[in-house]
């Protein structure tokens, strides 16, 4: 692990290692906080970034990772998985859940462990990027280390 990571993302670079995922952290020249922005600076296809969107839901966090081609149907998806409605959390709600901004999201080093929600169509790219812990950092993964890392449900959100 790099000592020039910032301190978020040093957090999620322990608990990929902890976890037994081998991959480095990426620092980008400019924030990525959108899919879009991501997909430029790495030179992958937006649908290939697993956006961390936080809601909320039965009064706690939901950490859904979506494709970055998707937006979330939040009343189909909460119809899914039988849960009363899902709204978009306010930046407090995101951050005192997931300790990190939006825009730099990531799927671990959270203070506790979020529900989450891994968008079916992410496992249709052979590796996957997700935010590392801010909005400048990003990690490559594979779908099946994003599950297990969550330990999320995967489900349609669109």
């Amino acid at each position: 692990m790099s000592a020039d990571l910032p301190p978020r993302s040093r957090i999620v670079a322990e608990r990929l290692a902890a976890a037994g995922i081998r991959s480095d952290i990426v620092t980008l020249p400019d924030a990525a906080s959108t899919a879009a922005a991501a997909a430029t600076a790495l030179g992958i296809e937006v649908g290939a970034v697993a956006n961390s969107l936080i809601f909320w839901s039965d009064d706690e966090p939901l950490l859904v990772m979506t494709s970055g081609a998707h937006r979330v149907d939040t009343a189909a998806l909460a119809a899914r998985l039988g849960r009363g409605t899902i709204a978009r959390a306010s930046a407090e709600q995101v951050r005192a859940a997931t300790g990190q901004a939006i825009g730099g999201v990531a799927p671990t080093g959270h203070p506790a462990p979020l529900t989450t929600v891994v968008d079916e169509e992410l496992a249709r790219h052979p590796r996957i990027w997700a935010a590392a812990g801010t909005p400048h950092t990003m990690v490559e993964l594979t779908f099946d280390e994003l599950v297990r890392l969550t330990a999320g449900t995967v489900a349609k959100v669109d």
